[in-house]
C-alpha cells in the first residue's frame, strides 16, 4: 500500500519509536486546545468581567457533555479505521469514515437546532446564576451554531489518526486555535470593520475558526489525495450503513460515557472541596489547572496505543500488541514521572503564577500537590492499557472499572479516611482510586478475555456490492484508484 503525506504505517518498524512519534502530535494538539481555552478565558475575563467568564464556564460545560459522546463515537471510528487500514482494506476504511460523517452530520445539525431552542432550559437545569444567565444564553446560542462544524471536525481528525496520520489533524487544529484566539478580541470589542458583539463575539470567533478549519481540512484531504477521501461512487458511503453505524454507536457510547464518569466524579469531588472554604477551593482549582497538563502525555499515549494496536490487530500482528502496551507504559512512567518530579521541585513558582506569592491558598495548594499529583503516573498506566484493549472492541470493561474506581472507591476512601486525616482524605483519595483503577486495568488486560472479542467492519450489503461492480466495470469508474 502506497504511503501518503503525513501517513504512518503503524504495523512495521520499531514499536517504541513509532509509538512515541505518533503520540507527540496528539499531545501537542491537546496542549494547544487547552491553551486556546485559557487564552479565550483571559480575553473574556479582561474585557467583559467575571460575570461573562462565569457565563462561558456554564456554556462550556454543555459543550463538554456533547463532545464527550462524540469523542466516544469518533474513537470507535478510529479503531475500525485502524483495523481496516492494518488489513490493507482501504475501501473498508472509507466506508467507516463515510458512515461516521453521514451518520453524525444530521445528529450535529439537530443538536444545533434543538440546542438553540432549549438553551434557556439547559442553563436553568445547570443552575446558572441569574446575574450571568443572559450572558450565558447569548454565548451558548452562538456556540450551538458552531456545533456541527466542531463535531464533524472531531470525527474527521480522529479518523485520520486511525489511518496513521497524526500530523494533518495537528496542523488544522493549530489553524482553528490561532483563528479562535486571534478573532476573540476582534469580535468582542468590534475592532476594525467587525461589529462589537460582546460575549457573543467570543462564540462567533469559535464558529468562524471551526468552520474554516473543517473546510480547510476537507480541501487538504482532497488536494493531497489522503486515503480517507471519498470520490465517485465512494460518495455513496456518506449514506450510513445501518450495520456499521450500529457498531460505531454500540462501541462508541461506552467510551463517551467514560468521559461523563470522569467529569461527574470531578464535579462531586469539587462539591466536597467547596465545604473546606474559599482558600482550599482556590488551591484545588489551581491544582486542577496544572493537572490538566500533567495528564496530557498519558492521554496522548493511550490514544496512540489504541490506533497503533488497532492497525496491528487488523494486520493480524498480535505479537506486536503486547509490546505496544509495554512501550506505552514505559513512556508514561518516564514522561509523566518526570513532569511530577519537576512540579514537586518547582511547585511554589508554578502555583504562584495563579495565586500570587503571598496568597493564603498557596501552602494549601503545595500540600495538595504533594499528596495527590503522583497519582497521575498510575493514571497513565491505566490509560495505556485501556487504549490497547479498546483497539479490539473491549469497551465495557474499562467503563465498569472507571465507574468503580471513581465512585465507590474514591468516595468510600474519602469517608473512611476523613476521621483520621480530615481534609487530607480528599487529596489521598486520588492515589487510592488511581491505584485501584490501575490494579483492575492490569487484571482486565491480563485475564479479561479482551483478545477474544471482535470489533470488525460488517461486510457491504448486497446492494452496495452490485453498485460497486457496476461502477468498477465502467471506464469512468476505473479512473478512481482503490488505494
Amino acid at each position: 500500500m502506497a504511503s501518503r503525506p503525513g501517513q504512518r504505517d503503524l504495523t512495521s518498524g520499531p514499536i517504541g519509536r513509532t509509538l512515541l512519534a505518533f503520540a507527540v502530535p496528539t499531545l501537542v494538539s491537546s496542549i494547544v486546545q487547552s491553551l486556546n481555552g485559557s487564552i479565550n478565558a483571559i480575553w473574556v475575563g479582561r474585557f467583559l468581567g467575571e460575570g461573562a467568564l462565569a457565563a462561558t464556564s456554564n456554556a462550556n460545560l454543555v459543550m463538554f457533555l456533547l463532545m464527550s459522546f462524540v469523542f466516544g463515537f469518533g474513537m470507535a471510528a478510529t479503531v475500525l479505521i485502524g483495523q481496516a487500514y492494518g488489513a490493507r482494506d482501504i475501501d473498508g476504511a472509507r466506508r467507516v469514515i463515510g458512515t461516521a460523517i453521514g451518520g453524525f452530520l444530521p445528529f450535529a445539525v439537530a443538536v444545533a437546532l434543538i440546542g438553540w431552542l432549549s438553551a434557556p432550559a439547559l442553563l436553568h437545569l445547570l443552575g446558572t446564576p441569574a446575574a450571568s444567565a443572559p450572558l450565558a444564553l447569548a454565548y451558548l446560542r452562538v456556540i450551538f451554531v458552531a456545533m456541527p462544524g466542531i463535531l464533524i471536525l472531531i470525527v474527521l481528525m480522529m479518523g485520520l489518526r486511525g489511518s496513521g496520520d497524526a500530523l494533518t489533524p495537528l496542523w488544522f487544529m493549530l489553524l482553528a486555535v490561532v483563528l479562535d484566539s486571534g478573532l476573540n478580541p476582534v469580535f468582542i470589542l468590534g475592532l476594525g470593520p467587525a461589529p462589537a458583539l460582546g460575549i457573543a463575539g467570543s462564540a462567533t470567533a469559535t464558529v468562524i475558526a471551526n468552520y474554516v478549519g473543517l473546510v480547510g481540512l476537507v480541501t487538504y484531504i482532497y488536494i493531497r489525495d489522503l486515503p480517507l477521501r471519498l470520490k465517485g461512487h465512494e460518495l455513496a458511503y456518506l449514506r450510513p450503513d445501518p450495520a456499521l453505524l450500529k457498531t460505531i454507536i454500540r462501541k462508541g457510547l461506552p467510551m463517551g460515557l467514560q468521559m461523563i464518569v470522569i467529569s461527574a466524579s470531578g464535579l462531586a469531588t469539587m462539591g466536597l472541596v467547596n465545604r473546606q472554604g474559599v482558600d482550599t477551593t482556590a488551591a484545588f482549582g489551581v491544582a486542577l489547572q496544572l493537572w490538566t497538563y500533567i495528564q496530557m502525555p498519558a492521554m496522548a499515549l493511550g490514544a496512540a496505543a489504541s490506533a497503533m494496536a488497532a492497525q496491528n490487530i487488523g494486520a493480524g500482528r498480535w505479537e506486536r500488541v503486547s509490546t505496544i502496551a509495554r512501550s506505552g507504559i514505559i513512556y508514561n512512567l518516564v514522561i509523566t514521572g518526570l513532569l511530577v518530579i519537576l512540579l514537586a521541585i518547582a511547585d511554589r513558582p508554578a502555583l504562584a503564577l495563579f495565586l500570587g506569592g503571598h496568597s493564603p491558598a498557596l501552602p494549601i495548594a503545595r500540600h495538595i500537590q504533594l499528596l495527590a499529583t503522583w497519582s497521575f503516573v498510575l493514571f497513565g498506566v491505566t490509560m495505556v492499557l485501556f487504549g490497547t484493549v479498546r483497539a479490539n472492541g473491549a469497551v465495557i470493561g474499562p467503563l465498569v472499572i472507571l465507574t468503580i474506581g471513581l465512585f465507590p472507591v474514591r468516595f468510600g476512601s474519602i469517608f473512611a479516611l476523613t476521621p483520621w486525616f480530615g481534609a487530607d482524605a480528599l487529596w489521598l483519595s486520588f492515589p487510592v482510586s488511581s491505584l485501584a483503577n490501575m490494579a483492575m486495568a492490569i487484571g482486565f488486560y491480563l485475564h479479561g478475555g479482551w483478545r477474544k472479542s471482535r470489533m470488525s467492519i460488517p461486510p457491504p450489503s448486497e446492494e452496495e456490492m452490485i453498485e460497486d461492480a457496476v461502477v468498477t466495470t465502467d471506464p469512468g469508474g476505473r479512473m478512481n484508484p482503490a488505494g
